[in-house]
């Protein structure tokens, strides 16, 4: 988790991520830095992995400024971003690409990436209680998620059901016994006719 400067707003939530193939910005993050969604290029082709179990379609890509380093030495690369309208911990995701245009190493066990600036390395350590933060939170959102997207079906599945008439009629509580050829009434108890019971004709005295 690092903080780079976009566009002259420092980001204190900034994954790297080298197993991404995209760089991801997220609309929340735009909406914050006041960048207008007109400057988005529009891109219709989906991306996976970012959600558990589901894919999503970018409202568009933007390319911003992205800065690493410090006053004495530091370095400035223009980043594309794909835009992802859903809520995450993260502000912005980089993957391969911003670690191959910033010619970055990445080590993930020391939370340690460095790159070549114009006046040597620039060394950069990840914020442990941050990522611990962020992590937590996305473990949050990616259950209430799933929960929704279960619900989601199962409304759905009804939904279908009842459009097909496989929703089997709700029967009364309580089913009415007629008495017919094959069955007698017997009383229950001398003082009160109404209490009778229906027994069946062939039943033995015992």
């Amino acid at each position: 988790m690092l903080d780079p400067i976009m566009r002259s707003i420092k980001l204190k939530r900034v994954m790297i991520d080298g197993g991404s193939a995209l760089n991801l910005i997220f609309a929340k993050t735009l909406d914050d830095m006041r960048i207008p969604r007109s400057e988005l290029i529009p891109n219709g082709a989906p991306f996976h992995g970012i959600v558990p179990g589901a894919s999503s379609v970018p409202l568009g890509h933007i390319t911003l400024p992205v800065t690493f380093g410090t006053r004495e030495n530091f370095r400035t690369e223009n980043l594309t971003f794909e835009v992802a309208d859903f809520e995450m911990a993260y502000h912005a995701i980089l993957g391969r690409p911003a670690l191959a245009k910033f010619m970055a190493v990445p080590h993930y066990t020391y939370m340690v990436l460095k790159m070549p600036g114009p006046r040597g390395v620039i060394t950069l350590h990840g914020d442990i209680k941050q990522s611990f933060v962020c992590e937590h939170e996305n473990h949050s959102l990616a259950q209430s998620l799933q929960a929704t997207a279960e619900l989601d079906k199962i409304r759905l599945d009804a939904n279908s059901l009842r459009d097909t008439g496989e929703v089997p009629a709700k029967k009364s509580a309580k089913a009415s016994i007629k008495p017919d050829d094959d069955t007698i009434k017997i009383p229950l108890d001398p003082s009160d006719s109404s209490k009778t019971a229906l027994i069946g004709t062939g039943l033995g005295e015992k």
